[in-house]
């Protein structure tokens, strides 16, 4: 099955099979499995979500779709508008996917912050100076 990317502004209510929609103001991508069970799959954008990148042979999301809510348990991963199948993940796998990915969040965010209050730090500083 060919993966078409439709960019939306609003995700459409119906979706079809074949399509990732993509809301680029949201932040969010959806479709439908890729096993064709008919799951509505979500994923958000964002530096520590999934990333869409747009090719002429069609859209790639990365990382992989992991369906572990859903009754298939399909994984997948989408490139240049192919389906490329992953392998099955156990329960206890899925488990340490998932705090992995809080980890790498939590790192990010972590990170983010600390370079905030450096540069502020860095500003105080530099204000105080004048007064002292």
């Amino acid at each position: 099955m060919k993966i078409k990317l439709q960019k939306v502004h609003y995700m459409p209510q119906q979706l079809e099979p074949g399509i990732l929609y993509v809301s680029y103001e949201f932040g969010t991508a959806a479709h439908l499995c890729a096993c064709g069970c008919g799951a509505k799959i979500r994923t958000p954008l964002g530096p520590t979500e999934w990333s869409i990148e747009e090719t002429s042979e069609g859209p790639s999301l990365w990382p992989s779709v992991g369906n572990w809510q859903q009754a298939c348990k399909s994984h997948y991963v989408i490139s240049r508008g192919e389906i490329l199948w992953a392998d099955r993940w156990s329960d206890k796998r899925i488990a340490a996917g998932r705090k992995q990915e809080q980890m790498l969040r939590e790192e990010y965010y972590k990170a983010m912050y600390a370079s905030k209050e450096g540069v502020l730090a860095k500003l105080l500083r530099w204000v105080m100076r004048f007064f002292s």
